[in-house]
């Protein structure tokens, strides 16, 4: 089913799952570690620059942030996990409104777990992939910031990935991205209309 990307909005933010009061359609979730470029993949998506809010700070995005692309078809911004310059008080607050997401949010179908590919497969991807498959949730891997790498290093560091993430499961895309250059766009597009059937 064709999608028009380019009608994509901002619904709303929440910081705790319980200020949800949306519980139809679908939703496929951006994660990964911060400043992995979740937000400016969304952009991406939307053709918008800032319809998600970016930050040269990693750790920013502290909400959940929700963009309908259809009446019944949503994207869902999650805060980044990992490293970032807030207290740890606010780490754990992150960590548990992602879980409490994740876990109990039954319109999520999909994860688009994005990482540098420069250094991927962090502990955290690795746990959020094996969340992924114990809880039948379909997910897609996208290898961001092909562009600040040369195309031998992409292929090389593309199979060494393929490799290890085909040893856990055979259903799991793995995909070259740039949102800068915007290489790899129309594959997460396809992948995303697919989901959306």
């Amino acid at each position: 089913m064709k999608i028009k990307f380019d009608s994509t909005f901002f619904l709303k933010s929440v910081s705790d799952i319980s200020q949800l009061d949306i519980f139809n359609g679908i939703e496929v979730a951006f994660v990964g570690a911060t400043n992995s470029g979740k937000s400016t993949t969304i952009n991406c998506i939307a053709n918008k620059r800032k319809i998600s809010r970016t930050s040269k700070i990693p750790g920013r995005t502290q909400l959940i942030n929700f963009f309908e692309v259809t009446n019944n078809f949503r994207l869902v911004d999650l805060p980044g996990y990992g490293f970032s310059k807030v207290s740890k008080l606010i780490k754990r607050k992150i960590e548990i409104l992602i879980f409490n997401y994740l876990n109990s949010r039954k319109c999520l179908i999909g994860l688009v777990l994005i990482m540098d590919i420069r250094n991927p497969l962090k502990s955290s991807d690795l746990k959020m992939i094996l969340f992924a498959i114990k809880k039948n949730i379909k997910i897609l891997i996208l290898l961001n910031k092909s562009d600040k790498v040369s195309i031998s290093f992409q292929k090389k560091q593309c199979l060494i990935i393929k490799n290890y993430i085909f040893s856990i499961s055979k259903f799991i895309k793995i995909y070259i991205f740039s949102s800068l250059k915007k290489n790899g766009i129309d594959n997460l597009k396809k992948e995303l209309e697919k989901w959306n059937k």
